[in-house]
């Protein structure tokens, strides 16, 4: 039997993260068919599910990335990591209020995860998820979590005393949500996100304690009386106490706007004045200049303008209502034959792609799209058979997941296990859509296959590589991901690497420059080919934001 954890350490953050996955994965069709508050969308067990899988990708990330032996990575970096992740993939208002409860929790668990720190955690996030909260209204997942907070403080001694007490706390203030707001109690439902919070509190459990808690049912009988005298809300109120298009048939905002911000604190405050004159629902998570921005309204275009006068928004996704309240995601045209969708490192290349045809979906640095997010990409190109180019190794099980979803949806998929962004320009190129599927798949798939690519980084710490021990600040050339140069600067190592390469044979060289990279770097390399190989070509993309500053690919 695995040993208990004393406190909520790096480790235990990690199987926290991996058990509540798998507890959403099993529980979110029910939670999405007891969805009917803010909005019946029947997606919040989906979106949990989403916003989680961010937040385990990026704790995964820290430990993939930990270099010191057998010693597991700082709890700090563990929690921290979580909230980050879950703040940039955080989806719909049900994600985007836990992700404000997991950064409200890493805030107090980045300095120690004892017990008397987990109580202190668990109340720092509920007072957070209220503040991010517009207008918070009993009888949700705000209500749920508080009610953790309350139990997890009166709590005897012990960490998984805690949970277990947050947990018992959480389950019953849980069944009481019907009696508070009338929406569930007419449909005979507990409230979704509420619902979803307690399979992570559940997970936090099961991780502390080592077991389990008892699957239930969380239906309950129709009949059941609605709100009290004081309670959250009236018949049909949304987040704002304004009438709520599903269960009643009024008329209610025609759009769901989220998008992730950069921008200052003040900025932040007059952007949620902006947004609350504009719709309801409305839910801002952040800080530290990120912020996750979730608002319905009927005019998206002035949600999305408010963001750019606050700060730079950015991975903007918008979704229609449709007439019978529920989110609609489906394109009203007839579907095409076929689309390519494309992951790219930059704003430079995604330009590129969708100029060549493709659907795009950018990967900001440090934050790998999520599975629902290559799903939503797939969805957005609208076609009967697709094409999917992750163009980076470690998207291939995400990639993967989305291919199979997008397949149980109607779609034929091919999933060309492109490893960069090189080969996935290289796959685009030879691209035709009037060929069979099969045939373009394999031609797509050569091309990729045939495309050596490489990239220039600036090493973080020191480090063993296969080339030998670096320092930080010096530049690393990865060919084939792999370190085959150190060197002191970029255009020197470029030729070094452009050199290995060519050795080989080649008869094109693809440069990406990144955003800060001057001109005059691809001029010289250009020229340098030119000299030392007479039949091979070169051309040169600005590939905009992107982590590394030079992308290098031979065919």
């Amino acid at each position: 039997m695995p040993q208990l954890p004393d406190d909520l350490d790096a480790v235990a953050v990690r199987t926290w993260c991996s058990l509540a996955l798998e507890a959403l994965g099993r529980e979110r069709a029910e939670i999405d068919a007891i969805n009917v508050y803010p909005v019946a969308d029947g997606d919040t067990g989906t979106n949990l599910y989403l916003t989680v899988e961010s937040a385990a990708a990026a704790v995964e990330a820290v430990f993939a990335a930990h270099e010191t032996g057998s010693t597991a990575p700082a709890t700090a970096d563990a929690v921290r990591a979580m909230a980050h992740g879950a703040l940039i993939g955080a989806r719909g208002n049900s994600g985007t209020i836990l992700a404000q409860l997991l950064r409200g929790m890493a805030g107090v668990l980045a300095d120690g995860g004892g017990e008397d720190r987990l109580r202190e955690a668990f109340a720092r996030a509920a007072s957070a998820a209220r503040q991010a909260v517009a207008h918070p209204v009993e009888g949700t997942v705000l209500t749920v979590a508080t009610a953790a907070a309350d139990a997890a403080r009166d709590a005897g001694p012990g960490l998984a005393a805690v949970v277990r007490a947050a947990y018992d706390g959480a389950r019953t203030a849980l069944e009481a949500t019907p009696g508070q707001l009338a929406v569930l109690g007419r449909a005979g439902v507990v409230d979704a996100g509420g619902r979803g919070l307690l399979a992570v509190l559940g997970a936090l459990l099961e991780t502390v304690s080592g077991q389990a808690p008892v699957r239930r049912s969380w239906t309950v009988p129709a009949t059941i009386a609605g709100p009290v005298d004081g309670g959250g809300g009236t018949a049909g109120e949304r987040v704002d106490g304004s009438a709520d298009d599903c269960p009643d048939g009024g008329s209610g905002p025609a759009f769901e706007v989220i998008y992730l911000l950069e921008a200052r604190d003040e900025a932040v405050d007059r952007l949620r004045t902006r947004l609350d004159a504009l719709g309801d629902s409305l839910v801002v998570v952040g800080g530290d200049g990120l912020w996750n921005v979730h608002v319905h309204v009927d005019d998206a275009g002035a949600a999305v303008e408010a963001g750019v006068e606050a700060g730079r928004p950015y991975r903007i996704r918008i979704t229609h209502f449709g007439a019978d309240g529920l989110l609609d995601t489906r394109p009203h045209t007839e579907p095409a034959r076929r689309a390519v969708v494309v992951v790219v490192p930059g704003d430079g290349l995604a330009g590129l792609c969708t100029e060549a045809g493709a659907t795009t979906l950018i990967a900001r640095p440090g934050e790998p799209p999520a599975s629902g997010e290559l799903v939503d990409a797939i969805r957005r190109a609208h076609a009967r058979e697709v094409v999917l180019l992750p163009n980076d190794a470690a998207l291939r099980h995400t990639a993967g997941a989305a291919a199979e979803q997008a397949r149980t949806e109607g779609v034929r998929v091919a999933l060309i296990p492109t490893r960069a962004a090189v080969q996935g320009i290289a796959a685009l190129a030879v691209h035709e859509a009037d060929r069979s599927f099969d045939e373009d798949v394999v031609a797509m798939t050569a091309a990729a296959g045939a495309t050596r690519y490489a990239e220039l980084a600036v090493a973080e710490r020191q480090s063993w590589t296969m080339a030998g021990i670096c320092q930080a600040g010096d530049i690393l050339g990865l060919i084939d991901g792999d370190v085959a140069v150190i060197g002191a600067d970029v255009p020197a190592t470029a030729r070094t690497v452009l050199d290995r390469m060519l050795a080989s044979g080649g008869e094109l060289v693809t440069l990406v420059l990144g955003e800060n990279v001057p001109d005059a770097l691809a001029d010289a390399l250009t020229e340098h080919v030119r000299e030392g190989y007479l039949a091979v070509d070169t051309v040169v993309y600005r590939g905009g934001h992107q982590s590394a500053p030079l992308l290098i690919g031979v065919e």
